[in-house]
């Protein structure tokens, strides 16, 4: 990935983190309806393979307020308030099955928005509403 000269480079985003008040609720929605398979979870947060080097984290709302201790260091406290916003990636052609598995599952597509570079993105809200966007290539010039 291109950066500032004489600067380490960053080769992508590894992980998003959402806060959610009920984990219970955000996993059957994000491993029923999204298809996301846990990697790993306790009870105040679960880990999801969201793809290739991608990690979804869904940490219960206040259930980090206090740094865990690992055997190889620390986490430091975090939080977050209010609906966010991620996108994950979907092959192009899948959109409309895509469309049709969200319905089937109850859930409202808000907007689907056909960009100028042939992507296309859905947006839907998670039971925390949260912004979830589905999108295919060509919505950004690295995408």
């Amino acid at each position: 990935m291109p950066g500032r000269a004489g600067m380490p480079p960053i080769t992508g985003v590894l992980e998003t983190g959402l806060y959610v008040d009920d984990l219970a609720r955000a996993r059957d929605f994000y491993e029923r309806v999204l298809g996301l398979e846990p990697m790993v979870a306790d009870t105040r947060f679960c880990a999801y393979n969201a793809g290739p080097a991608s990690v979804l984290l869904l940490f219960t709302r206040g259930g980090t307020l206090e740094p865990v201790e690992l055997d190889g260091g620390t986490i430091p406290p975090h939080d977050g308030h209010g609906p966010l916003h991620y996108a994950l990636a979907i092959p192009a052609g899948s959109v409309e099955a895509w469309q049709a598995h969200l319905t089937g599952q109850g859930v409202t597509i808000e907007s689907r928005v056909d960009w100028g570079g042939g992507g296309i993105s859905l947006y839907f809200r998670d039971p925390d509403a949260n912004l979830v966007e589905l999108a295919t290539p060509g919505l950004w010039l690295n995408y």
